[in-house]
């Protein structure tokens, strides 16, 4: 079931071309609309039923750990009697998330984080993003396009915004992986993996073990990599400038915005809050 596949983010790089914003808090910890990048990835996967995730911390990670240990004071609305002491709760929203909290070092890259963290993988394939970029990817289309071709891996991707690497293609096989520059003609890494198990073997424990740099290369080498291509919005959260586009992007209607917001108040709560109106002194 789909409840039961994990969503790992990277959320421990130092994020040093984001500097304004990273000196106190991790990059997945900025804020967009109000609420830290990361929770924009996680309702980006539980809309689609993927409740599950495994979060790999480094860089003032205790800062994520503290927002996850007090998401529920953070997120709903409630009403204190101060001489019961009583507490009702108005729940926002009915996230439901299961979140694996796992320190995989400061100083550990994208390969190695996720090797470390492997270990709260049990199922046959997991999902796997950056926890800096957004995206209006069909997550279940994604899932399902992986699941058919039958190869170890799938990447996500996106039409090159210039600063970063490229892909060559053949067939939906990427052939070679590229860090270089590109044209904005050209396919790039978005992130938003489907990986099988089998995966883990291209990845080691070791902190220099770069997802980009060695994995990937090497399963393209096998042709065990696979590109889904989306050709809506992503962005990614990488400069200033980036940050000030997203924010901009989500008081003009958020296009990776694709969840519900829930009524503020269920039935349920209304009307024990209407029973217990009375016993509260005005």
């Amino acid at each position: 079931m789909k409840n039961n596949v994990p969503v790992m983010i990277l959320a421990g790089g130092y994020g040093t071309r984001l500097r304004e914003e990273t000196e106190f808090k991790p990059k997945p910890m900025v804020l967009v609309g109000g609420k830290p990048i990361i929770w924009h990835i996680m309702k980006i996967y539980s809309s689609y039923g993927f409740r599950r995730f495994i979060v790999c911390l480094g860089y003032k990670g205790d800062v994520i750990r503290n927002y996850f240990l007090n998401y529920r004071y953070h997120n709903v609305d409630f009403t204190i009697n101060t001489q019961t002491g009583s507490i009702i709760e108005h729940q926002m929203d009915d996230d439901r998330w299961e979140i694996t909290l796992v320190d995989t070092g400061s100083e550990c890259l994208t390969g190695g984080r996720i090797a470390r963290a492997a270990r709260y993988v049990n199922t046959d394939y997991f999902m796997c993003t950056y926890g800096d970029g957004v995206a209006d990817v069909d997550i279940n289309k994604l899932v399902d396009f992986h699941l058919q071709h039958g190869q170890l891996a799938t990447l996500t991707g996106v039409r090159n915004p210039f600063r970063f690497g490229n892909l060559k293609i053949s067939k939906d096989v990427v052939a070679k992986f590229s860090e270089k520059a590109g044209t904005a003609e050209d396919w790039i890494n978005g992130g938003f993996f489907v990986f099988n198990r089998g995966f883990l073997k291209y990845l080691s424990t070791e902190s220099s073990c770069i997802l980009e740099q060695h994995a990937l290369p090497e399963v393209v080498r096998d042709r065990q990599l696979k590109i889904y291509k989306h050709h809506g919005f992503w962005q990614c959260m990488d400069t200033i400038r980036d940050h000030e586009k997203l924010e901009q992007l989500w008081l003009t209607g958020a296009p990776w915005k694709k969840w519900e917001t829930p009524p503020a108040i269920k039935p349920a709560v209304r009307e024990k809050l209407d029973k217990n109106s009375e016993q509260i002194p005005i």
